[in-house]
């Protein structure tokens, strides 16, 4: 029976299990330092405690996949990730003490304590425990594994095994010809494909690597039967009847982005996405989402309160704008604006295009928009209004938090386009469609009032989408707030 390697975050569980009893010893350590010999779990408020920091630790490393490639970091990185958890185990305890009103319960020196020991045991643990697993690796009986592949295609696979050293190539069987007897790049052809089988099934090998070429090697005839014997799709079937595990490489698999294996109506597929998310990761943000919306959706009413008379008074119409906007994956939505334009403002785009700052088109800015609610030419000269406050502070953009609420749009995401804009996209464009729209994004905090070129937002949406985890949002979140401040980058 084949044994499947744990993937995500569970791929590093021992190092999880490991640091949670770093942390359990650190917090008992730093008990006794304050009140004594004697355990905190004796009282039922520093019982409570220890189950919160486990549970806060174990969910710190699942979404914020703090161990992530661990046994490849040096000293130095692994001291600055071991410090980045420990900072957001504690940022969390604090705030849930904040929040149910307990600070006054616990003794901040053990508090403090705790992470101090919590850095420095974890730490140290960490780096005595990876040579231990290196070491078991490189212990473990290697693989003896059979490569299936076309002749071209053999220097490229084993160079990229030869990291793997838990796995032995055992031989080679070309696909495109029969060379039995022959050795390719030091490597003997043990079979040819007609007879590949049974070389198998009366030889010790645990595993096949098949690399087909593109879909050539997967003729299926009418009834689904292989059409030729002496074929890799044969091959698979045959060594499925013998229970031996293969590997398949599938044809274009390996074109960017992150492959995983999953099921769909009952088939075994292999996905290829720019990137992917765990439910937990896609839950722990939803729950972002909502209490900054609700924050937010409050905070927008009582923006709207303050600024409703005067836009009404200026430009006689509804308070809110509402427009529909391109959302994931291509779901069309109306989102919410508090009106900064006069209501004519879209019959007069089409005269204003020439003033675009995008020069390609694929969004309209102006340097000075005439349909900005207040904005007038006076004696020569270009004054604004209240609109252009409204939009130089991003108070406008608040109702957004309703889009939050509803599902439809995200705290941090990609800038949703208008219908026009998507109707011209190509299909590197198409790839900001594959996160769901945010208020801000990575493009907003770079600057987004010096970006004219639709391309360097196209390319600052995807490095986030490519790259996108929890603690991404929180860091563009934290410079949202900075710029907002600061009115940097307000369009």
């Amino acid at each position: 029976m084949y044994k499947r390697n744990n993937q995500g975050w569970l791929k590093h569980i021992d190092f999880i299990v490991i640091d949670a009893v770093c942390l359990q010893i650190a917090f008992v350590l730093a008990y006794i330092i304050r009140h004594g010999f004697m355990l905190p779990y004796s009282l039922e408020a520093y019982r409570t405690l220890a189950l919160m920091l486990l549970a806060v630790d174990i969910l710190t490393a699942a979404i914020f996949n703090t161990m992530h490639n661990v046994l490849k970091r040096g000293p130095y990185k692994e001291f600055a990730e071991t410090l980045k958890h420990t900072a957001i185990v504690f940022a969390v305890m604090t705030l849930y003490m904040f929040s149910v009103q307990t600070g006054d319960v616990y003794s901040r020196i053990v508090m403090f304590l705790t992470a101090g020991f919590h850095l420095v045991i974890g730490y140290a643990v960490r780096m005595a425990w990876k040579p231990v697993v290196r070491r078991l690796v490189l212990d473990r009986p290697n693989a003896t594994m059979i490569l299936v592949a076309d002749e071209a295609r053999i220097p490229e696979i084993l160079s990229h095994m030869s990291g793997a050293s838990y796995i032995s190539c055992k031989g080679i069987v070309l696909s495109d010809r029969d060379a039995e007897g022959e050795t390719v790049e030091g490597i003997k052809v043990v079979a040819n494909l007609s007879d590949a089988a049974d070389y198998i099934c009366r030889e010790w090998v645990d595993e096949v690597f098949i690399y087909p070429d593109e879909l050539r090697d997967f003729d299926i005839g009418a009834e689904g039967a292989v059409e030729e014997e002496a074929s890799v799709a044969g091959l698979i079937s045959q060594c499925r009847q013998m229970a031996v595990p293969v590997h398949i490489r599938l044809p274009l698999s390996d074109n960017g982005g992150k492959t995983i294996v999953e099921k769909v109506g009952g088939y075994s597929v292999l996905t290829t996405a720019s990137n992917y998310a765990t439910p937990m990761q896609l839950a722990a943000k939803r729950t972002i989402d909502i209490i900054g919306g609700l924050i937010g959706s409050i905070a927008a009413l009582i923006i709207m309160a303050v600024f409703a008379r005067r836009i009404k008074k200026e430009s006689p119409g509804p308070l809110l704008f509402k427009q529909t906007r391109i959302g994931l994956n291509g779901k069309k939505f109306k989102i919410y604006k508090i009106r900064t334009m006069y209501m004519d403002a879209e019959e007069r785009k089409q005269e204003l295009m020439e003033s675009n700052r995008v020069s390609d088109g694929m969004m309209f800015k102006l340097d000075w928009d005439p349909r900005v609610i207040g904005n007038k030419i006076v004696d020569g000269k270009q004054v604004t209004g209240i609109g252009e406050k409204l939009r130089s502070g991003s108070w406008d953009e608040w109702p957004q938090f309703f889009n939050v609420l509803r599902g439809q749009m995200s705290l941090v995401g990609t800038r949703p386009p208008t219908v026009d804009e998507w109707e011209k996209y190509k299909y590197h464009h198409r790839a900001r469609l594959a996160a769901k729209p945010g208020i801000t994004g990575m493009w907003q905090v770079s600057g987004r009032s010096r970006i004219t070129d639709f391309e360097e937002v196209v390319r600052l949406d995807t490095e986030y989408i490519n790259h996108w985890s929890i603690g991404l949002d929180l860091r563009i979140l934290l410079k949202t707030v900075k710029a907002v401040f600061k009115k940097d980058g307000a369009m």
